[in-house]
């Protein structure tokens, strides 16, 4: 076990700050809210997607499927 080296948590010798944690929020989002901002996510890797590849998007719209450019 001579080779294994163990790292704790010093500051690096080089001068270098150590990384902070991001600081969380002071209160947790609504379940609610965490699935809207997931969706509007999803949306926007979709249109990012579909503009790479030149394909249209389908969105419901005035209660029919309609295809749309991204």
């Amino acid at each position: 076990m001579g080779g294994v080296r163990q790292f704790r948590g010093v500051a690096a010798a080089n001068g270098k700050k150590r990384m902070k944690m991001p600081s969380r929020p002071k209160r947790p989002e609504s379940f609610a809210a965490g699935v809207g901002r997931a969706l509007r996510q999803a949306a926007k890797t979709a249109r990012k997607t579909a503009r790479m590849h030149g394909t249209p998007i389908y969105v419901l719209q005035d209660g029919k499927v309609v295809a749309k450019r991204p």
